[in-house]
């Protein structure tokens, strides 16, 4: 039985009931890629987005910006090839004066707005996320 049965394949959504190994031995299970940051370390937006970028294998050129990131979410990762799904995690963001609320929305956004990208492709984008 899938781990997914009641998780949708487009979603952002917090880690809560997931295990990180479960999800790996799933994104295995299913033939998708899994993509893991943990950012426990980070203070700052450029930090959780550098962490991001080194642990998914961005370009060197990455802008380490929201729209930088959406782009390789998105159009970089379509223009390689067909994609078999993504089931990504990014654990332990931030709570900082530097990274707050509203920009940990924002990266968020980014990710929702990535699900929503490739639910129009029909490919499976499931996102979890944790807090410090």
């Amino acid at each position: 039985m899938s781990l997914f049965k009641t998780v949708p394949p487009n979603v952002v959504q917090s880690i809560r009931a997931f295990r990180v190994t479960e999800l790996q031995a799933e994104a295995v299970r299913l033939g998708q890629h899994f993509l893991y940051a943990y950012c426990a370390e980070a203070m700052t937006k450029q930090q959780v987005l550098s962490k991001i970028a080194q642990a998914f294998y961005f370009p060197k050129h990455f802008g380490k910006n929201f729209d930088a990131l959406a782009d390789c979410l998105t159009d970089l990762a379509f223009k390689a090839g067909p994609q078999p799904g993504f089931i990504i995690v990014i654990e332990q963001l931030p709570n900082t004066q530097k990274f707050d609320k509203e920009a940990r929305e924002i990266l968020l956004d980014v990710f929702r707005d990535s699900a929503e990208f490739w639910a129009e492709k029909k490919v499976a984008f499931r996102v979890f996320y944790s807090f410090q």
